[in-house]
């Protein structure tokens, strides 16, 4: 039975969960919508019936543990039945949980499934079956294996004058006195250049 967008939202209205704030909740629609939106579920009667459903799911488990954040409740949710969905549909329930979200995502997107079926996405009961399958065809292509190599550290050449520089300050850092002189010189070859430069 298909429901319509009034009697989702009538639901939607009448989410009264026994335990948390509106705020809490409220805050928690919003986390949802949030997600769903990343995901490119933009259909809004789909959206609804979603959220509802997570919602819901949210709200039995914090009756059990009132002391949760019904919004990190909602986003544990949300990810459960993606993690179930996408193993279901990819059927790779073997893999890890992180590698299923992660395959499940891209395929989503290559496939452009939000936007080819808006109501497939997170559907218990029906999901296409071209659907299914060019969601199960799309797969990620690993790059070239890593190859181990070992590198030797080897000196830093430089160039001429490079070394010549290195000389001199080792040389000026032997001869403080030098180096003062110098410091002078510099300093009175600025003084004389800027001295030319007005009088001339």
């Amino acid at each position: 039975m298909e429901l319509s967008l009034e009697s989702i939202s009538g639901a939607l209205s009448t989410f009264q969960p026994k335990t948390g704030t509106p705020e809490a909740w409220n805050a928690a629609y919003v986390r949802v919508e949030d997600y769903l939106r990343a995901h490119r579920i933009h259909n809004r009667l789909h959206q609804s019936r979603l959220i509802l459903r997570i919602l819901e799911r949210a709200a039995r488990r914090h009756a059990e543990h009132p002391e949760l954040d019904p919004t990190t409740l909602a986003a544990e949710e949300t990810e459960r039945m993606m993690e179930t969905w996408f193993s279901e549909v990819l059927g790779e329930q073997n893999l890890p949980r992180d590698r299923i979200v992660v395959s499940g995502r891209v395929a989503l997107l290559l496939t452009d499934g939000p936007e080819k079926c808006p109501h497939a996405f997170l559907d218990e009961e029906q999901v296409p079956p071209d659907f299914a399958r060019a969601m199960q065809q799309t797969s990620i292509e690993a790059g070239p294996d890593m190859a181990v190599s070992s590198m030797v550290p080897r000196p830093i050449d430089l160039g001429l004058i490079t070394e010549a520089a290195g000389e001199t300050v080792e040389r000026f850092e032997q001869w403080p006195m030098l180096r003062v002189l110098v410091l002078w010189l510099l300093f009175a070859a600025a003084m004389a250049s800027i001295f030319f430069a007005i009088h001339t």
